[in-house]
C-alpha cells in the first residue's frame, strides 16, 4: 500500500525477512531522470538492475522505479539514506520489496544474515576478553608500581642548569644531613647512660 506523500513516516522495525535487495522507489519526478536515479543508488553499492515500472499505479507526474541491488547490506544503506529524501523537488518513497525474491536470494539472505550475527557475538566476546586482560594487567603491575617510588634523591646530582642553583641546594641538603646525624645522636645518647641507683636512705 503506497503511503502518502505528506504522510509523515512512522517508525517502524525491519526484520531479516522484511529485508530485501530488492527496493521500490516511489514519487519520481516523471522527468525522465532514471539514468540519475540509477547513479544516486549506486553510490550505496552495487546496482544489478534499474528500470521503471509503468504498470504500477502512482500519482500523476510520478514515476515507480523497481532496483535491484547486488548485496542486501548495500540494499539496506541505501534505504535508510533515500528515503525521505529529495530527488530534483520530490521527496523519495523508498520500500524494501522481498515479493520479488527468489528461494536462493531468500536462502543467500538468511545464511549472509547469520554470520553478520555471529561476527558480532564474536567480536563482543574478543572485546570484553581484551578489557579483562587489560585490567589483571594494570592491578598485578600496581604493587610493584607502588615499590618503585624513589624515597632518596641522589644528593651528586645537578637538577638545574644553573651553578648557583646547585650550590644553593647542596648547601641546603649539607644542612638537613647534619639536622639529621644531630637527632640521631641525641636518640642515641639515652640508650648509652648508665641507669642511676637511688642509694638515699628511706626512713
Amino acid at each position: 500500500m503506497m503511503r502518502d506523500k505528506d504522510e509523515p513516516s512512522a517508525v517502524r522495525v525491519y526484520t531479516v525477512c522484511d529485508e530485501s535487495r530488492y527496493l521500490i522507489v516511489r514519487n519520481v519526478p516523471a522527468l525522465g531522470c532514471g539514468d540519475e536515479l540509477c547513479n544516486l543508488f549506486r553510490s550505496y553499492g552495487e546496482v544489478e538492475e534499474c528500470k521503471p515500472m509503468d504498470a504500477e499505479d502512482c500519482e500523476a507526474f510520478t514515476d515507480v522505479y523497481w532496483i535491484k541491488f547486488l548485496q542486501v547490506s548495500s540494499a539496506r544503506i541505501a534505504k535508510r539514506k533515500l528515503d525521505e529524501s529529495v530527488f530534483l523537488g520530490n521527496r523519495l518513497h523508498v520500500s524494501y520489496a522481498p515479493e520479488f525474491e527468489s528461494p536462493s536470494d531468500t536462502k543467500e539472505k538468511l545464511e549472509g544474515r547469520k554470520k553478520e550475527v555471529i561476527n558480532r557475538v564474536k567480536s563482543s566476546r574478543d572485546n570484553s576478553g581484551q578489557h579483562w586482560r587489560r585490567e589483571t594487567a594494570m592491578s598485578s603491575r600496581t604493587p610493584n608500581a607502588e615499590n618503585s617510588i624513589k624515597t632518596h634523591v641522589s644528593s651528586n646530582k645537578d637538577y638545574f642548569s644553573s651553578s648557583s642553583m646547585n650550590v644553593t641546594v647542596q648547601l641546603v641538603r649539607d644542612k638537613l644531613e647534619k639536622i639529621q646525624s644531630s637527632s640521631d645522636c641525641l636518640q642515641a645518647e639515652p640508650s648509652s647512660k648508665r641507669p642511676r641507683i637511688d642509694n638515699r636512705r628511706r626512713i
